[in-house]
Parts: C-alpha cells; structure tokens; sequence
C-alpha cells in the first residue's frame, strides 16, 4: 500500500482514543468513517470538536479549517460498508481480548485483500488473539492520549506482519504529522508502556512502604526526570552518568547488565570518552555538556513559566 494513496480510513470505536485517531486522520484530509452501535450520538463529534476548538485556541490549526476537518468523519453503524470503501483500518476498542478478537477478524474478513488493518491496543498480543485472514497486513499501531497532540506511534510488527506493511504504516503517519517509532519486535507493553509499567510499579512500592507521599513522588519526578528525559531520555542520561558509575551501582546490586559491562570493557563510559550508548563524533567532554547544560536551562525556564510544577 502506497501511504500516499490512502483517501478513505475507518476506525472502529467511538471513545476517547478512537475520536482522537479520527481527528487525526482527517486532518491528514482523509475521509474517515467511524464506526459506532448508535450513529446518532453526539460524543464522539463532540469530543472531535472540542479538541479543534483547543489546538485552534493553542494556534496549532486555523478556525476555518475545523468544519472542513468535521466533515471528513461520518458516523456509521455499517461496518461492511465502512470496511469494503477503507484503504486504512484502525481497530479502537477497549482492552478486552474477546472484543479485539471479534472486530479484527472482522476487518480481516470485510476489508479488501490490500487494505492495512492496525490495532491500538497498548500491549496485548493481537497477533495470536485474532486469526485475521492476510495477516501479513495485520500490525499495531499504538498512539498515546491524546492521539491529536502526542507525536508519538509505536508501530509493532507480528512474526506474519510484512515488511512493507509496517513500513507503509509508517509513511502514512509520518505524512499525517505523526513521529512513528517501529519496534522490532512485539513485546508485552512495547517500549513506552514497558518502562511506564516499571515506573507504576516503584512509585506504588514508595506509597504502599510510607515512604513518600504521591504529591511528594510527583514534585520530586518533576523536578529532576522532568527537567532531563526531554533533552536526553532514559538512554542517553546514562551516558552523562558514565556506564562505569552505572556499572558500579550494578555490581553493588548484584545484578550487572551484560551490555554495558561490554561498554566499560571498551573504553565507551559515555559523554567523558565521547562514546557510550551514543556516539559523540569526537567531541570533548566539556563540548558535549555545554550543549547539554543549555537545553536543560532552555527546557528549566519554559516549565517554570507555564507553572509545570505545580499540579494540573
């Protein structure tokens, strides 16, 4: 499927994610039919029309072009209809294998032989959930609340899922504005959902203990990872601690991670040696934490200004 070729979409599921996916498409001036059990209810257009009212308030889309976004999505109950027009299915409904299963196998019999079938689903496996016919074309396609503001898709493929499926899946929502990132492989939770799920986690574990309270944990995260993850990420930030600090810690865990114990062994301990996880193309040390220290001190100044300390 050429991405420049999708004119028509559908998206089965009228909630939060499925509107927002919507939104999406027909911004990308792609007609959308979004299929609901009662076409006649208002939320979905409702929530469509709010959140054009906010980016158009935020100057990310003129006023006059929120009706003609509006009238790209059409209601419908049909989902033969619906699937036999669609270049490009989204499956959107809730996080119940039974329910993914029966829309995906659905699509899978109703779409054409050529059409993409993306799921939502934020971790499950619906590559051994549904048995949907040409699973070659059967791929995830997992955004984040709100789909209309956040950049970021995973896109995970399936053992059956080819090449070009993923990577016209790809094309098309980088033409819609969207970051795609193609995972490699299907893992429970991808990458975003993985590491939140640890995060969930640890921060339960602080509250349940007595040792700090949710507002504390929240200021604290705000205050250090806040500041830094959006300059250098969860990856990079342990270049700037240096690996062979991390590989320390690790060794006084008892639990030493073989990838970077390759690192140390080579001389690559991050920004100080100007090679780690990153690679710096020779740069020294003091060159690589300048350019650090002015986005962090960038990235201080805006939070503090739009009052992100503070709770929402």
């Amino acid at each position: 499927m050429n991405a420049n070729l999708v004119k028509k979409a559908l998206v089965v599921g009228t909630g939060v994610m499925g509107s927002s996916i919507a939104q999406v498409l027909a911004a990308g001036d792609i007609e959308v039919k979004l299929v609901t059990r009662d076409p006649k209810s208002s939320r979905a257009m409702g929530l469509i029309n709010s959140a054009l009212n906010t980016l158009a308030e935020s100057g990310q889309v003129g006023r006059d072009k929120i009706p003609c976004v509006l009238a790209r999505i059409q209601l419908t109950s049909d989902l033969a209809a619906a699937a036999k027009e669609a270049d490009f299915a989204v499956e959107a409904v809730p996080e119940v294998p039974a329910t993914k299963k029966k829309y995906l196998e659905q699509l899978g019999d109703l779409c054409d032989a050529q059409t993409i079938i993306a799921s939502n689903t934020s971790g499950l496996d619906i590559f051994s959930i549904a048995d949907v016919k040409r699973p070659e074309r059967l791929v995830i396609a997992h955004f984040f609340a709100p789909a209309h503001i956040i950049p970021l898709v995973e896109i995970v493929p399936g053992t059956r899922t080819s090449p070009e499926t993923v990577a016209s899946t790809a094309e098309l929502f980088q033409r819609l504005g969207k970051s795609p990132v193609v995972v490699q492989r299907f893992a429970p939770g991808f990458i975003v959902n993985h590491i939140q799920n640890a995060i969930n986690k640890a921060f339960l574990e602080l509250i349940e203990g007595g040792v700090a309270e949710p507002q504390q944990i929240d200021r604290a995260i705000k205050l250090s990872l806040g500041i830094r993850l959006p300059i250098v990420g969860v990856v990079q930030s342990l270049d700037f601690a240096g690996l062979d600090m991390i590989l320390d810690n690790m060794r006084n865990s008892g639990k030493i991670s073989p990838f970077v114990a390759e690192k140390v062994s080579k001389g690559h301990l991050g920004a100080k040696t100007s090679k780690g996880f990153y690679e710096y193309q020779g740069r020294s040390e003091t060159e690589i934490l300048r350019k650090r220290d002015e986005l962090y001190l960038k990235m201080l100044a805006y939070l503090q200004e739009i009052h992100a300390f503070d709770p929402v």
